[in-house]
């Protein structure tokens, strides 16, 4: 079970500076292509970026009711939007359907921004930025349990029901490393954690940039898995091809962010200081 006070140790730890160290990104382009700007130059006479996000993602992209949004993701949009001087409107996507809304036609939006990770297959068919988040997959599950499940073999059991939400890797990881539990595919992800401390479900495949938020907002959960990630990866932004302006002027952006203390910033506003030191561990080892 993971305790109040060892969730704050995590936000206390030491954060070992990535100042001055280049991320390292999946998805690489020809910068002289970059400079011609036909997309830049059609965000700014639009006055404003198009952003896709799901929406569904606490605390990196998240909707409520109302229409307005909040995250981590979110604030990295906006600062995008701010070196261009525009404005930021945020389209709905969902997982499911995130590849086909990349590359819709005509085009939904300019890029997609919140806790989408690095992968070869993305970077196959899209753009990928560099990393600005530690990503890795790990489990939320009722606080009263998190002593049953010490490793990835104690969830692959028959009678763990382990829950995840459609389209996305945390169904793929489920799938292909869990195939003797019992999985759930619900639509909501952000409902997930709820029916989890309900006994819906036993286990939530999720990420170490989103499992803390819910250990600190509902004690009845708890990720003892947090410190042990079954993967590691980066969480980067996604667009189509052929807008290698936009992805320099973006790779720009998080390497400023990363300078000038702001993502430092933001890791600390929305408690993932530990995702922030394993950042800089896997920048440092190689395993982005």
């Amino acid at each position: 079970m993971i305790g109040q006070d060892r969730m704050r140790n995590w936000l206390l730890l030491p954060i070992i500076a990535i100042c001055g160290m280049a991320s390292v990104s999946s998805c690489f382009f020809n910068e002289d292509n970059a400079s011609v700007k036909p997309t830049i130059d059609r965000i700014v006479n639009r006055g404003t970026i198009l952003i896709g996000t799901t929406g569904d993602y606490r605390p990196l992209s998240f909707r409520e009711n109302d229409g307005t949004y909040w995250g981590f993701g979110i604030e990295v949009a906006q600062e995008i939007a701010k070196r261009l001087n525009v404005s930021t409107t945020f389209v709905p996507t969902t997982w499911p359907t995130l590849t086909a809304d990349v590359l819709a036609e005509p085009q939904m939006f300019d890029l997609a921004i919140g806790g989408i990770t690095i992968t070869e297959a993305r970077c196959e068919t899209m753009l990928m930025s560099d990393g600005y988040l530690a990503n890795g997959k790990t489990i939320l599950c009722r606080a009263s349990e998190a002593v049953r499940y010490k490793s990835l073999a104690d969830l692959d059991k028959p009678e763990v029901r382990v829950m995840v939400n459609p389209g996305g890797l945390n169904e793929k990881f489920a799938n292909e490393n869990l195939t003797h539990a019992t999985i759930i595919v619900h639509q909501k992800n952000e409902e997930i954690p709820l029916l989890v401390a309900e006994g819906k479900a036993d286990v939530m495949i999720t990420e170490i940039t989103e499992a803390p938020y819910y250990v600190q907002t509902d004690p009845r959960l708890a990720a003892p898995l947090l410190d042990k990630p079954f993967t590691h990866g980066e969480i980067g932004v996604l667009m189509r091809k052929g807008q290698e302006d936009l992805l320099q002027l973006v790779n720009t952006v998080i390497r400023q962010m990363k300078s000038d203390g702001t993502l430092q910033r933001l890791h600390e506003k929305y408690g993932l200081v530990y995702a922030f030191r394993k950042t800089s561990q896997f920048q440092a080892d190689g395993n982005n």
